[in-house]
């Protein structure tokens, strides 16, 4: 059962039947940096301390200043990791989702981690939205403990995201709070979004 978004304004809901396509959406202007994103992500992979699926990052700013940018894998459209791996386990589901199949094909060559950093011994493992949680109505277990309510599920389809509490018409939360997507110069095609503290309240 997937989740069911509340509705949000303006919102049209997709065709009957059409697969999800997932994204996530961090607001950085949320962020306090308490890794609680981390801890949850660890407890409900069983991963120990030293595997971090989503890291925190304290990062400074052009101005010296700083913030926190929890980074997970971002899920991208054109991924590298898909076009290296020799034995076609890491894969990428209906709904957008790049999975590993660590039973069956996984030999460990670590060709598609920037780090190596297994999760079953002799095979890698990764950040997967939760898609054992979305499948059944719940939000991923970052999504879920961020007590600042930094970080969105959203349905690319269906245009819709949620921290939970709130739901937002992703496009437009995405357009009117100028989100970025990390390197995406680099023409991956991430699925991650971040949004920035710009001042627009400021500037209103």
């Amino acid at each position: 059962m997937p989740i069911a978004f509340p509705a949000a304004e303006g919102h049209v809901r997709a065709a009957p039947g059409k697969a999800r396509q997932w994204a996530m959406v961090i607001d950085l202007r949320k962020c306090d940096g308490c890794k609680e994103c981390t801890l949850a992500c660890q407890t409900e992979h069983a991963l120990p301390k030293s595997f971090e699926w989503i890291k925190v990052f304290e990062v400074k700013d052009s101005q010296g200043g700083k913030y926190f940018m929890p980074r997970p894998c971002f899920q991208c459209e054109n991924a590298p990791c898909l076009r290296v791996c020799p034995t076609g386990a890491t894969f990428r589901d209906e709904e957008g989702v790049v999975l590993v199949d660590q039973v069956d094909k996984c030999i460990g060559c670590r060709m598609c981690m920037e780090h190596p950093v297994p999760q079953i011994k002799g095979t890698v493992g990764k950040c997967m939205f939760c898609v054992h949680r979305t499948d059944d109505g719940k939000l991923p277990a970052c999504v879920e403990a961020c007590a600042m309510e930094a970080l969105y599920i959203g349905d690319l389809v269906e245009d819709v995201a949620t921290n939970g509490n709130e739901t937002v018409r992703l496009s437009t939360f995405l357009k009117e709070n100028d989100a970025f997507r990390y390197k995406e110069d680099l023409g991956t095609g991430p699925r991650v979004y971040y949004i920035a503290g710009h001042g627009q309240l400021l500037d209103n």
